[in-house]
């Protein structure tokens, strides 16, 4: 039996989101600071730059977080690599190493709680049931999910990406039922949904921060000649072709 005083009920911090779960805190002010620091932080704090964490009841959901991204757990909770035989290894070593992610992501199961280290980035919880149970995202955003989510590397569908625009063959896809949660430079609020209908999204940058599995994702010139590209004055564009969503930022970061 645990009771956890002065977090969730402090006036300084206020609950942003929470799904499933997952629940997401937010420090209204950055109070950790002296006399050199203040400035800063009281104008941080303005432009909605403010520390915020993921607190995750174990209790509701097994969940695999990011390799290092455990600050403090609390009541009944065990740690475990969730890896389930030497080809289940083999398989995310493979996954970490294509996709740019962590090979081993370590599962909490138990009865207690499970907070992340803070981070100024915003967090994101999204449903995969909401994007017909298939999920790709870009590489780097991923913070934590439910345990029951499959996690496979989803190949480009060509090599322009690689040959042409300095991108890699493989995103983190994650499939099933459940909530993953993304660390963003951009907050929800900001964020555009496109949603296609056997149709296509030509996007010129890494924008795109999530797409549906279903769609198909390659990286081609934006006009369909050489010359054609010149004259629109852009090079290589990504491409997402099929029924299915998007989620893009409005800016590079």
């Amino acid at each position: 039996m645990f009771r956890i005083k002065n977090f969730e009920d402090n006036n300084d911090v206020k609950i942003v989101e929470e799904l499933g779960a997952f629940k997401v805190v937010e420090y209204q002010k950055d109070l950790s600071v002296d006399h050199l620091t203040a400035q800063a932080a009281y104008y941080a704090s303005e432009m909605n730059v403010r520390r915020r964490q993921l607190v995750c009841d174990v209790s509701l959901s097994d969940i695999t977080i990011q390799s290092g991204a455990m600050q403090w757990m609390v009541g009944d909770v065990s740690a475990t690599t969730g890896i389930k035989g030497v080809g289940d290894l083999i398989g995310k070593a493979f996954r970490g190493k294509v996709t740019n992610e962590s090979a081993i992501k370590p599962e909490y199961t138990g009865t207690g709680k499970l907070v992340l280290e803070p981070t100024y980035k915003h967090i994101l919880l999204i449903d995969v049931d909401d994007w017909n149970g298939s999920i790709v995202i870009e590489d780097g955003l991923f913070l934590a999910c439910d345990s029951e989510l499959n996690h496979k590397a989803v190949m480009k569908s060509n090599l322009s990406s690689i040959a042409m625009g300095g991108e890699g063959l493989f995103n983190l896809g994650l499939s099933g039922g459940g909530i993953v949660a993304l660390e963003s430079y951009v907050p929800r609020e900001e964020l555009i949904e496109i949603e296609l209908e056997n149709d296509e999204l030509k996007i010129d940058g890494n924008m795109a921060i999530a797409w549906s599995g279903s769609l198909e994702f390659s990286v081609t010139r934006s006009g369909k000649t050489l010359v054609g590209s010149a004259a629109s004055g852009e090079g290589l564009v990504n491409v997402y072709r099929g029924t299915g969503k998007v989620l893009m930022a409005p800016v590079l970061r």
